[in-house]
């Protein structure tokens, strides 16, 4: 089990809800993402194991403790005094933890850590970010009852004391209606209220305001920076909420659907399919086996086609009744009917085309080869199909953008280009060619994966076959410059585990993850990494097999 999983079920045993799970930072409940946000809850992939537990075992408590609706209707619609309630109402749920020294230890970690990385970033040497820093620690250490920490005490002093007069009534408050959200979130309010007051003052003469930036993007929840340099904050409720807009495109009037063949000049693409051939002589792999295991992991019950007699069981045999009654001990006078197995399934590869996998190029390539061929001979279809963007930073979508005023919040800011490099009607020889189209550098740019799936589920629907199997290819999260500095860095990747949450719960088509040196299972359910580094060879491909044998269950 993995690790995402392993947080996913303790967030369940903790909360006592069922159905949730966790989908990379975000939480969901198999229809939506979930509004469980503050800051410290979203620990780096480098942060240590203590961090991950403290921060699913703060979502837990959230979600046990939490009214998520109540607070969603009392947030304020502004992002800087949004952000402040969502911390203080976090600490009001881990303030619950007091019967639980193990979950209250992981708790104290995970802020510990996330302290240390604000103050190591050099956010407190900023107005504005010293405020924010010292409303967390001291809601914290009013509400939940720890300490401040030493290394924090000397950085807040001076804060600590100027906010005293403007929020201590609202800090008694919290402290005294820990037990009732309502109550609680008339002082929260008014806490958010103050420092937001304050930070707009600090932002106007804050000459270092620009050194937050990235850092107060990760470590307070806030966006990236607008053109002019300062850090803009957006609401921290995810998407699904009343204060972040449903995924949209601004403009689908420049995205295409091609066949892959065609972005490449005939001899190059020769040379492409050349270079291919000669990898995949060296591979060694051995095809007969493949295909006979792909026969029986795919194939149905399959029709009748016939009898086969001189069977010890099954139907009596009328053609051997005489020698049933004249010899005796006989045995093999009965007869059972033949089927060929049948093979209705189709196989959909979706390959993430964006820059970070043109260095895996060569190996997707022969991975791609390889079983769209063994499919055609097991008898089951293929279809082999790409996605990445037309140029980089967006393009004419942008150019649009920028003509109509530059509206907020967007949506996906970009032109998609989604290749089909076999369709499920071509034959592999014929598609050959095509095929090679992956090997060519300047076809990977960005990558928008969620429209990507829903493009690849709605070819794989219109299809006739009977069971539908999608493997989604690809080395991380979505990726398009453009729409993460209009929309916030976590919007593609939100969008797309919304679109494999959905697809899993129909089960139409069965979906599953392949890392290409990644780990996919922070998106989806089944998930698989497979080390590409040394190429595709037997070993990898009976890895990728029992990927697909999982999606059965």
């Amino acid at each position: 089990m993995s690790g995402w999983e392993l947080r996913s079920a303790a967030i369940r045993a903790l909360s006592g809800e069922p159905g949730v799970r966790l989908r990379g930072s975000a939480l969901h409940d198999g229809v939506r993402t979930l509004p469980v946000t503050a800051p410290h809850l979203v620990p780096g992939d480098d942060d240590d194991l203590a961090s991950h537990r403290g921060a699913a075992d703060g979502m837990a408590l959230r979600l046990r403790h939490s009214d998520l609706g109540l607070h969603q209707r009392l947030r304020p619609a502004d992002a800087l005094p949004g952000l402040v309630f969502d911390l203080l109402e976090q600490f009001r749920a881990e303030a619950a933890a007091t019967p639980y020294p193990g979950v209250r230890a992981n708790l104290r970690h995970r802020f510990l850590r996330w302290s240390r990385e604000f103050a190591d970033a050099g956010l407190t040497e900023t107005d504005t970010g010293l405020l924010l820093y010292t409303a967390a620690q001291v809601g914290r250490t009013t509400v939940v009852g720890d300490p401040v920490p030493a290394e924090a005490e000397e950085i807040i002093e001076a804060t600590r004391f100027a906010l005293a007069g403007r929020i201590g009534h609202a800090l008694r408050g919290l402290r005294r209606d820990r037990d009732d959200q309502r109550r609680y979130a008339r002082s929260a309010l008014t806490i958010a209220a103050v420092v937001a007051d304050l930070a707009a003052s600090a932002e106007e003469s804050d000459q270092d305001s620009g050194r937050a930036t990235a850092g107060m993007a990760r470590l307070f929840g806030l966006d990236d920076a607008d053109e002019g340099g300062t850090a803009t904050t957006r609401s921290a409720a995810p998407e699904s909420t009343a204060h972040e807009p449903e995924y949209r495109a601004f403009t689908t009037a420049h995205d295409v659907e091609q066949d892959a063949s065609t972005a490449v000049r005939a001899a190059l693409l020769a040379d492409y399919r050349q270079r291919l051939d000669n990898r995949l002589a060296t591979a060694g792999i051995a095809l007969g086996p493949l295909v006979r295991q792909l026969q029986r992991l795919l194939a149905g019950t399959g029709a009748a086609t016939g009898w086969q007699r001189g069977h010890e069981a099954g139907h009596v045999d009328a053609a051997q009744l005489t020698r049933l009654i004249t010899t005796t001990g006989v045995r093999d006078v009965f007869r059972a009917e033949t089927a060929e197995p049948d093979v209705s399934c189709l196989v959909t590869l979706l390959i993430d085309c964006s820059g970070s996998m043109r260095a895996h190029a060569e190996a997707v390539a022969m991975l791609a080869d390889v079983l769209a061929r063994a499919l055609e001979l097991a008898g089951a279809s293929c279809e082999i199909l790409g996605f990445t963007t037309r140029g980089w930073h967006g393009g004419r979508a942008v150019a649009d953008w920028r003509r109509a005023g530059k509206p907020v919040q967007p949506g996906r800011l970009t032109e998609l280009r989604h290749l089909v490099f076999k369709d499920a009607d071509v034959s592999y020889r014929r598609a050959r060619r095509s095929i090679a189209t992956l090997l060519k550098p300047d076809l990977y740019r960005e990558g928008v994966a969620g429209e990507a799936v829903c493009w690849a589920q709605r070819r794989m629907l219109a299809r006739p076959e009977s069971r539908r199997v999608l493997l989604f290819v690809s080395d991380g999260i979505p990726m398009d410059t453009a729409t993460a500095q209009a929309n916030g860095s976590r919007y593609l990747d939100d969008h797309l585990g919304e679109v494999v949450l959905r697809a899993e719960r129909t089960g139409e088509p069965a979906l599953a993850g392949i890392g290409a040196n990644a780990d996919l299972s922070r998106h989806f359910r089944h998930a698989r990494e497979l080390n590409l580094t040394g190429g595709v060879g037997n070993a990898l491909m009976r890895q990728l097999l029992r990927t697909m044998a999982e999606t059965r269950a």
